[in-house]
């Protein structure tokens, strides 16, 4: 999908917060006005957002998700660039057209879908940012989890070539970096056991490497692994990208 330009007339952005943010990650959505700010951008949050409409659809309730999509629509209606710290969420806000009707589609819908961006694909593509003035006080080995709602993007690339080039950060390569991290959304409700596993082996393979840190773009993955080590005596710091890109930012 092609965005349309990303410096609209007062540089003004809409930001959805994402039900996680609401319910347990509020530093992430701070973490992204505070970037988006310094960046010279103004942030409006509308505040009778609610949810993507992404764990009805992958729910199967189809007719659920396409009556909470439309009320994303109607409250992120206008010509503004959406901004969302969330990779699954913008998935499904840009993927919305799967909820239309093709031969009555709701514009509302489709206007969503075209003006949604991932905040560090907005920051890293959109605006052009291409290297972060930041810096870690120490040596840090970061392993950079990729969701898998970030496929087919360049969202993975922003992040690396951001994170890479904060002083003293390393992006830290381990195996199987492609697989799933087990979550799914409701797939983990609904098959927790296969999900553990699966949390569990990409849990493995990252602590293998001894990383400082563990990052991504999507606080539910971050919430599953980060959840997963804790249970498992191994915890492991975690943050959001964009919390990075604010902790680390120089003065």
């Amino acid at each position: 999908m092609t965005h349309p330009t990303a410096r609209p007339l007062g540089k003004r952005v809409l930001l959805m917060g994402t039900c996680l943010c609401d319910a347990f990650y509020d530093d992430v959505a701070r973490a992204t006005v505070e970037v988006l700010e310094h960046l010279g951008y103004s942030v409006d949050y509308p505040e009778d957002q609610t949810c993507c409409g992404q764990p009805a659809f992958n729910s199967g309730e189809w007719s659920a998700s396409r009556k909470v999509a439309k009320h994303a629509a109607e409250v992120f209606a206008g010509d503004l660039p959406v901004i969302v710290p969330s990779g699954s969420c913008a998935a499904m806000n840009r993927h919305g057209n799967l909820l239309q009707h093709e031969e009555n589609p709701d514009p509302a819908i489709t206007s969503l879908a075209n003006r949604t961006w991932e905040v560090i694909d907005f920051i890293f593509n959109g605006i052009g940012i291409k290297s972060w003035p930041g810096r870690f006080e120490k040596p840090t080995r970061i392993a950079f989890h990729r969701s898998c709602h970030s496929r087919g993007t360049h969202t993975g690339e922003a992040v690396r070539t951001l994170l890479a080039s904060i002083e003293n950060a390393e992006v830290i390569p381990f195996g199987q970096q492609e697989q799933c991290c087990g979550f799914g959304g409701t797939f983990s409700v609904t098959f927790p056991h296969i999900s553990g596993q699966m949390g569990t082996l990409k849990l493995d393979h990252i602590l293998d490497t001894n990383p400082d840190m563990l990052c991504g773009i999507d606080m539910s993955c971050l919430m599953h692994l980060s959840g997963l080590a804790i249970n498992q005596g191994r915890p492991i710091p975690h943050k959001h990208t964009i919390q990075i890109l604010r902790d680390t930012l120089l003065s």
